[in-house]
């Protein structure tokens, strides 16, 4: 009736960590990093906080898949407000009696990004961020936008592991900002079960479930860590262990270069490799949009006042090209300087395995090290993830981290004996150290 006032009182009071969140004014804030922080329930009270206040403005709600938006929200808001909200399934959208409206979104795949491009939002909230490309986030960022006075707000839940870990921890947690990226505009707001005390009160065994995991998924899940995380591939890689000075490098190495060309990347090392066959990653280069003759010229310049013996690349750069009739290793070994290039041993489990061998520890020396100016390789090997369907293989996505690991595949398979024979350098290495003798096995 006109005139008439209704009250709506909402239920439930905010732990610390979710009065933080509700406070915060940032542009993009993102909640979570452990399970159990209470973040769905914090999400979902901003929203319909921000809808109240605000008439009439315009939010989305998404989740990697509207199967998962349904359970984990749509059921919640209308058992708590449905005396308030309407919900029209067919146009997936939540309304509010002052003319606010909550739309429903997923996104499975970059064909549903698609449907959200010239959108306008007020206000987006991303539930499991770290599900998504840092694509489809960019998509979301453009579509948040509008007229009136109305703060524009992103808000994003979200826990170590799955396709979107690596660009979550570079902008909220190391906070690392490419160009065009304000520092100002991206705050993160740590939370873990401890910090819910609702939870812990209403389902103490929860907690316990947490705390009697596994090493590695327990550091993700209760402690909130994001250095180690479900699905990664590499576990064995610890920057402690394998990341050391240039002054540490030993003497004598033999050098060359190892690559993985793109052109969205070009991923090259220069490697090292000492009397026992031990690698050492000396430097890199990691650069984008470069044809194959810039590809070559950077390679050059990567080997400038070292002797690079020859350079292990991709087999598909022998593949003749139809728009020149030359192949990419005609074409990059003419560019003066460029090392001997040869084509990579390519199996990709395999590389996989040696790799790993070279990550394990004997007696706290790891076989493998890389120089800590090398930081795109060191920021991808812990980022890399296994492919769901083929754990013992690396997965594509996301695609930023996995040029410099494919180098680096190439650069142990270039120089792989068997383990027999590696065991058999090792024993003839030591013992003619113990002789003094100054002969070098290679």
């Amino acid at each position: 009736m006109r005139g008439e006032r209704r009250i709506l009182r909402i239920g439930g009071v905010p732990n610390e960590k979710q009065k933080q969140f509700f406070s915060s004014r940032s542009r993009y804030t993102a909640y979570g990093g452990a399970r159990g922080g209470g973040k769905s329930w914090a999400l979902r009270r901003k929203l319909v906080g921000l809808c109240l206040r605000y008439a009439g403005i315009r939010c989305l709600l998404v989740r990697r898949s509207y199967a998962e938006l349904k359970a984990n929200h749509v059921q919640q808001l209308l058992s708590e407000y449905g005396g308030v909200i309407s919900y029209r399934e067919s146009e997936k959208c939540l309304y509010f009696p002052n003319g606010s409206r909550i739309y429903l979104g997923y996104c499975a795949s970059m064909r549903d990004c698609l449907r959200y491009q010239g959108q306008e939002y007020d206000v987006i909230a991303i539930d499991e961020a770290t599900q998504l490309s840092e694509h489809q986030f960019s998509i979301f960022k453009a579509c948040l936008r509008g007229v009136g006075d109305v703060p524009r707000r992103m808000y994003l839940t979200c826990n170590p592991g799955g396709i979107g870990h690596a660009w979550v921890k570079r902008l909220f947690i190391d906070r690392h900002f490419a160009a065009g990226e304000n520092p100002a505009d991206y705050a993160f707001i740590s939370a873990r079960v401890y910090d819910n005390p609702v939870l812990m009160d209403a389902d103490p065994d929860y907690v316990r479930q947490l705390e009697t995991l596994p090493k590695r998924l327990r550091d993700a899940w209760l402690h909130g860590r994001w250095d180690v995380f479900e699905g990664q591939f590499f576990p064995e890689f610890r920057r402690e262990t394998h990341v050391v000075r240039a002054a540490d490098v030993p003497r004598g190495l033999r050098r060359f270069v190892a690559f993985d060309y793109g052109l969205d990347m070009l991923a090259a090392l220069l490697v090292g490799v000492d009397e026992r066959g031990d690698f050492y990653v000396l430097r890199e280069i990691c650069r984008p949009d470069l044809t194959l003759r810039m590809a070559a010229e950077a390679v050059v310049s990567l080997c400038e006042g070292e002797r690079g013996e020859y350079a292990v690349a991709s087999p598909d750069l022998w593949n003749r090209r139809q728009d020149t009739g030359k192949s990419g290793f005609e074409i990059m070994q003419a560019v003066r300087g460029m090392p001997p290039m040869q084509a990579a041993d390519d199996r990709r489990i395999a590389g996989w395995r040696v790799l790993r061998e070279y990550l394990n520890e004997e007696s706290d020396t790891p076989h493998l090290r890389i120089c800590e100016s090398c930081e795109r390789l060191i920021e991808s090997m812990p980022l890399l993830l296994s492919d769901v369907n083929r754990p013992e293989d690396a997965s594509g996505e996301p695609h930023a981290v996995t040029h410099a690991p494919e180098a680096l595949r190439y650069a142990v398979m270039s120089r792989c004996p068997s383990w027999e024979e590696r065991d058999e350098v090792d024993r003839n290495f030591r013992f003619l150290h113990n002789h003094n003798h100054d002969d070098r096995f290679f």
